[in-house]
């Protein structure tokens, strides 16, 4: 018998306030919105209680209240790996803001200022890689778009800054796998309100 290879479901929180009016939210402990709540909910539905080997979330709350509403919560453990890029100085401010200050910003190509670099994001992101490929079945990651979208171009063997290739909506879920001895993305953006 083949040795198994873990698939990473990664999975973006609901919606918050902030995430509904696109402010960079790293490390502020922003909660979930109702609608991120119910969104939360067609999560469980779409997973339909999928038995996975292991259960890592960040531990900001979005991602947490997100990871307990989808029915994971019993099993979850903390990855402080998973937290949200740091945007330093421009937490809080959308791009348009942002770019009031330094025209044609983005996130990828920066600067952020006391904030992470997208090498630091990957480094981080490649330790939780590693530690999932260590699982005996498949793992799934309850955390922010950012990071798993750095995440995401680690997997695929790419500079952090491909992560800009894969938009990641709130409350959707991705399927990280492989073809071959290829690592691919195997699904994407799958919404759990659509699955009904």
């Amino acid at each position: 018998m083949a040795d198994h290879r873990p698939e990473l479901w990664i999975i973006r929180h609901g919606h918050t306030e902030w995430s509904e009016t696109g402010r960079h939210t790293g490390r502020t402990d922003v909660p979930l919105t109702e609608e991120g709540r119910r969104r939360a909910g067609g999560l469980s539905r779409l997973l339909a209680r999928r038995a996975f080997d292991m259960v890592l979330t960040s531990p900001l709350s979005r991602a947490l209240e997100t990871c307990r509403i989808a029915g994971y919560g019993e099993q979850a453990e903390i990855v402080d790996d998973l937290l949200e890029w740091d945007y330093g100085d421009y937490e809080g401010l959308t791009t348009a803001q942002i770019r009031e200050r330094v025209p044609c910003w983005t996130v990828w190509d920066g600067p952020v200022p006391d904030g992470e670099t997208p090498e630091q994001v990957a480094v981080r992101c490649r330790r939780v890689i590693d530690r999932a490929l260590d699982a005996r079945g498949d793992v799934v990651l309850f955390a922010h778009g950012h990071v798993l979208r750095v995440l995401t171009a680690t997997w695929l063997g790419l500079a952090p800054e491909a992560g800009r290739l894969v938009a990641l909506d709130t409350a959707t879920v991705g399927i990280l796998g492989y073809e071959h001895e290829y690592h691919v993305i195997r699904k994407w953006n799958e919404d759990g309100i659509l699955a009904r």
